[in-house]
């Protein structure tokens, strides 16, 4: 380690101290916090001043206060020691060996998986899930993810992406938009305002290819999760092009209605997306192993719904 680096790594006692001091406002009080003497905290302050080449404290006659330096350094080593903290903690108890932090899709999420995570709970009551809202590619290291639901394609950078199933869309819409707005033909549905989803700007290029039409889609309405395309699209403002098995009961309540019959397989499709360094992982492990199990059962056990 270089003569640079070892200045930019104080000791952790003396970031104690400093922690300590700093939010305290008294030597003496620090001193007690950590079972120190008071002149040990004042010596761990002046070495780490002294090693930073900067004035944390300024002293008066009725005690220290933090410089403007001082200020901004004890926030950022705050943080840090939180952190250290927790991580040790983790490591002691073995709390971070029994957690699963997944990223999930919206929809996909609260109207597919999480009505049967309860399964996967009582039969791994060890492991401790911690949810995450997550749209597109994302850095796992960054966010402090163990794993992640993916729509889209298997090509995640550095993760291994393992298939969970494919979706069916076709265009709906609200019964009163269809009284206001026939549809017979695709060409029909070419001329009304259509919904989108960001995260799928081609999904709907994809649907007028299958129905042989050449005139791209027309722009609208743009959304960032199906669940509001899907209220937007009830409230009547057009087209939507859904995903048949995440719109079901609004289909069953016929709040939405088939708007053209051409369903069309989709060109995205369902993965759970693992980080390399995380294949090895015992509580993702569990989870893809009961996930493919859930799905497995999901296709047996689905039946066309009487839309």
């Amino acid at each position: 380690m270089s003569i640079l680096s070892r200045k930019l790594l104080p000791s952790t006692s003396a970031l104690a101290a400093f922690d300590s001091v700093a939010r305290l406002g008294s030597f003496s009080a620090a001193a007690d916090e950590l079972s120190l003497t008071q002149g040990a905290i004042s010596r761990q302050i002046q070495t780490l001043e002294q090693q930073l080449g900067v004035q944390l404290f300024e002293r008066t006659s009725r005690g220290v206060g933090l410089t403007q330096a001082g200020g901004t350094y004890a926030r950022a080593i705050a943080a840090a020691l939180a952190e250290i903290r927790s991580a040790s903690l983790n490591v002691m108890t073995g709390i971070h060996s029994n957690m699963l932090n997944l990223a999930i899709l919206p929809t996909f999420g609260t109207r597919w998986l999480l009505p049967r995570v309860p399964g996967f709970v009582a039969s791994h009551p060890q492991i401790t899930f911690n949810f995450a809202t997550r749209i597109g590619v994302f850095d796992f290291d960054r966010d402090g993810l163990d794993a992640a639901i993916h729509v889209g394609q298997p090509d995640w950078p550095g993760a291994d992406c393992t298939y969970l199933m494919s979706e069916t869309v076709a265009p709906v819409a609200s019964p009163a938009f269809l009284a206001e707005n026939p549809i017979h033909s695709p060409e029909d549905v070419a001329r009304l305002p259509l919904l989108h989803m960001a995260s799928r700007p081609g999904a709907w290029r994809h649907w007028f290819d299958h129905a042989g039409l050449s005139t791209p889609p027309a722009q609208g309405m743009r959304f960032e999760q199906f669940s509001n395309v899907a209220q937007a699209c009830i409230a009547g403002l057009g087209v939507a092009l859904m995903p048949l098995f995440l719109i079901d009961s609004e289909l069953r309540a016929r709040h939405l209605v088939i708007a053209c019959d051409l369903p069309v397989k989709s060109a995205s499709a369902y993965y759970l997306a693992v980080p390399h360094k995380k294949a090895g992982y015992d509580p993702v492990i569990r989870f893809r192993d009961w996930l493919l199990d859930e799905v497995a059962r999901y296709r047996a056990q689905e039946e066309v719904p009487a839309w």
